[in-house]
């Protein structure tokens, strides 16, 4: 009978804390040739290959070496209803809803188009190595039901909640304060804590949520206080202004949030652009996090992230796709906007700082780095396995790569899910094992001066 061990082997690359600096190489382990031993869905342990393999007793082996493997990355803002109107032409924000957005998430009321495109929404963020998202779902208690029965059924570690929104939308996308109410109450009740799954209590944003609905996503917190929260601040500025119309007596758009006692560090706020200095303020005392969603700002012209400037009052700012504003379900392709957007704005993202942020920095902003984002022992085995010369022009610019950090950037810059080899969840492959017989090594030297000192003993 086969092991339900697995050995994997590789280049191993994971953070212990936010690299400071290009060149801070404390915040980091590297290991050339490294191994992971996985037993039913953990990481049992980390070393390297000689030191692994001579406790792993009957393990499979899985080579994939010269490949990198890194924990499985972690999308912190996704809308799974809109996997069909991605590259919808010509709109922004609040235009862009109710053209494309609002007709197509009415369709999710329907419980087998809903279970339909869960499964292929999953088959999608595998493919682009996306092991964990936080989702918005439709209105309906359907499109809840469906992402998070796909989930189980892959066993992958998924937060997500079905949107509460009473006014501004069509017929059929609407719910009342309280079947938003009853119906996120029975989703948390059966699917938060179920095997890997957490909910989200999900007030869509404040234009699409009367006061009376934003008191029962009050009440939801306050009853579910370890349910994370998620909505949407300060993407446009003609939302702001319509938000503080619909709410005269708020004294900005985060204050709507935060008079019905939703802010805490369990909530996420997409965008987060257009900032007053109390907004600010408030984010970094209550500990809320905002999300940074390069690929969608750009599409909808909606603004720059001024990620510098809420990290130096100490706010924890998480990164995600925002797929289907954003533009590509790559990770990789949203570090690479991510960058050109701080770039703007003379700030820097240096390939240390991005591959821990959408690894241990998004799973630090969930609360979840004990569980996932790590390659640390103990820990859930939801891994990448990454490809630096997957296209004919990242090998030929691997040809004068001769640092890690040249070849994460090489990721960053130029990678998408043509530079995902395999992905784990909880240990099991989505793609297919890796063939046995290693593929020759690249000519060229991998290692910086630190790195080197930092490997272990390699067979």
């Amino acid at each position: 009978m086969p092991s339900d061990r697995l050995l994997l082997r590789g280049r191993l690359l994971t953070f212990s804390a936010e690299p400071q600096s290009p060149d801070d190489t404390s915040a980091f382990d590297y290991i050339e040739d490294g191994a992971l031993l996985i037993e039913n869905g953990l990481i049992l342990r980390r070393g390297s290959y000689c030191e692994v393999v001579a406790g792993a007793g009957d393990a499979e082996i899985i080579d994939h070496r010269p490949k990198l493997l890194m924990a499985g990355f972690i999308d912190t803002h996704i809308h799974f209803p809109q996997v069909q109107i991605v590259a919808s032409w010509g709109a922004q924000l609040l235009d862009w809803l109710n053209t494309y957005t609002f007709p197509e998430e009415t369709r999710f009321a329907d419980e087998g188009h809903a279970a339909a495109m869960a499964c292929r929404f999953f088959d999608l963020l595998t493919d682009h190595g996306t092991t964990t998202a936080v989702a918005y779902c439709s209105v309906h208690k359907a499109s809840a039901e469906a992402y998070f029965e796909e989930a189980e059924q892959r066993n992958m570690r998924m937060i997500g909640g079905k949107v509460l929104m009473d006014r501004n939308a069509p017929d059929g996308l609407r719910d009342t304060p309280q079947s938003g109410y009853d119906d996120t109450k029975d989703l948390i009740a059966k699917w938060h804590g179920r095997g890997r799954a957490s909910y989200a209590i999900t007030p869509r944003f404040a234009i699409t949520s009367t006061p009376g609905q934003m008191e029962m996503a009050g009440a939801l917190v306050a009853e579910h206080p370890d349910c994370f929260v998620q909505t949407h601040l300060s993407e446009n500025k003609n939302e702001i202004a319509y938000t503080l119309e619909l709410y005269p007596e708020a004294r900005d758009y985060l204050d709507v949030y935060q008079r019905y006692g939703l802010l805490s560090d369990k909530m996420l706020l997409g965008h987060s652009i257009h900032l007053e200095q109390r907004e600010i303020d408030a984010l970094a005392e209550t500990g809320a996090r905002p999300v940074f969603c390069p690929t969608s700002n750009l599409f909808l012209g909606s603004g720059l992230f001024d990620d510098a400037g809420l990290r130096s009052k100490g706010i924890v700012n998480a990164i995600a796709t925002d797929i289907g504003a954003g533009t590509s379900y790559s990770m990789l392709q949203t570090l690479n906007e991510g960058y050109k957007i701080l770039q703007l704005q003379g700030q820097k993202l240096h390939p240390f700082r991005a591959f821990h942020w959408i690894t241990r920095g998004n799973a630090v902003a969930l609360g979840l780095e004990d569980r996932i984002g790590t390659l640390d022992e103990g820990t859930e085995a939801d891994i990448v396995v990454l490809d630096s010369r997957a296209t004919e022009a990242m090998a030929l610019r691997m040809e004068r790569a001769s640092t890690l950090a040249e070849e994460l950037f090489v990721l960053q810059m130029l990678g998408d899910d043509r530079a995902i080899d395999e992905v784990y969840v909880a240990g099991k492959p989505q793609k297919g094992k890796a063939p046995a017989v290693p593929q020759p090594a690249p000519a060229r030297t991998r290692k910086t001066p630190a790195t080197r000192e930092r490997d272990l003993v390699l067979s």
